[in-house]
């Protein structure tokens, strides 16, 4: 497989990361909004470990694709998690869309789209 084949497919991979690290937060979120009998019972449920588990696989999977991944890619990759964020907390957590967080999401899709395609671009050669 190619340089940049394995570049794309480990991309992809990345953005994965950064989905499965999205919904962990959801995950903490929900459980955050319940009441517990104690502290302990409120750090040692099941939400919690399993969004924890799942945040630390999230870190592995995107240490590894860092193998693959330019480092300068790396964080306008993690910029998707806003977008991911604010989609699942408009799924699951029923919040609401404001115009200033449209505008946030349109302006992080064209920079994501702007560093993907530059190369592309002849303007940006």
């Amino acid at each position: 497989m190619s340089k940049e084949m394995l570049t794309m497919v480990f991309s992809c991979v990345f953005l994965g990361s950064v989905l499965i690290s999205s919904i962990s937060q959801i995950m903490l979120k929900k459980s955050a909004d319940k009441t517990y009998e104690t502290t302990l019972r409120e750090y040692l449920n099941p939400l919690v470990i399993i969004a924890y588990a799942m945040f630390f696989c999230s870190m592995l999977i995107t240490m590894y694709c860092y193998k693959y991944v330019d480092v300068s890619a790396g964080p306008i990759l993690e910029s998707a998690g806003y977008i991911f964020v604010a989609v699942l907390g408009y799924i699951f957590l029923r919040e609401r869309f404001s115009l200033k967080k449209i505008i946030g999401m349109a302006v992080i899709i064209a920079g994501i789209a702007l560093f993907s395609f530059g190369g592309m671009i002849p303007l940006f050669n």
